[in-house]
């Protein structure tokens, strides 16, 4: 297991180091969330809580789903062959999770800020709002990765399974969000909010068990 964690580190060194190289990726999607949150803050000049709370969530979605198809899809099959010799498909699958609930994260909270300075923001209970975004950034970076993992098999037809496989999974998780993002505006919370957060909780692991599960046989093909 130790083996695995330091495979996966160096992994993530590696993704961080192609990201900085290659920074035209990371610029296309900041581009994408501050452009989003202008033209929101052009066409309204107010906004009431509930379009508010939908819009953020819209923007972080589709932001998501821009920022972590690839990351499957930008390693070369020689890249490939050479990671098969050398490290294990957990490594490889953890690396990528833990990367990209880091990159989501940093996204989420440019989002956030950017989106709060032009708008405002209505939530009154923010302790409540960032565990939302936090839980919400992490199943989105474990369901798109593991999407993103299956249908790079696919070749040529990888941009358009991506939204059909995510669709069943994302959409529970949103429902959630929205829920628990609502009782934040409100500043209160109900005996359901501890359920929401632990059925997105239960959700995220499953996410990721799955994936420590799948990708290994995704790995051999």
């Amino acid at each position: 297991m130790n083996a695995v964690f330091k495979q996966a580190w160096f992994l993530i060194q590696k993704d961080i180091v192609l990201e900085w190289r290659q920074r035209y990726a990371l610029s296309g999607i900041l581009l994408y969330v501050l452009s989003s949150v202008m033209v929101v803050y052009l066409a309204f000049t107010s906004i009431e809580a509930t379009a508010w709370l939908a819009v953020f969530w819209i923007i972080l979605l589709f932001a998501s789903v821009n920022a972590l198809t690839k990351s499957f899809v930008q390693e070369n099959s020689g890249r490939l062959l050479y990671y098969y010799t050398v490290v294990s498909p957990q490594a490889i699958i953890l690396s990528k999770l833990v990367y990209n609930v880091a990159l989501l994260l940093v996204i989420a909270g440019l989002a956030l800020g950017a989106y709060s300075l032009l708008m405002g923001n209505p939530v009154q209970h923010m302790g409540l709002f960032m565990a939302a975004v936090v839980l919400g950034a992490t199943g989105f970076s474990f369901c798109f990765t593991l999407i993103a993992a299956i249908a790079s098999k696919t070749g040529h037809r990888n941009a358009t399974l991506m939204p059909v496989l995510s669709f069943p999974v994302v959409t529970p998780v949103l429902g959630l969000l929205i829920a628990l993002s609502k009782n934040a505006v409100a500043g209160i919370q109900t005996q359901n909010t501890l359920r929401d957060i632990g059925n997105l909780v239960a959700i995220d692991v499953v996410l990721a068990v799955l994936s420590f599960i799948l990708f290994p046989y995704l790995w051999r093909d």
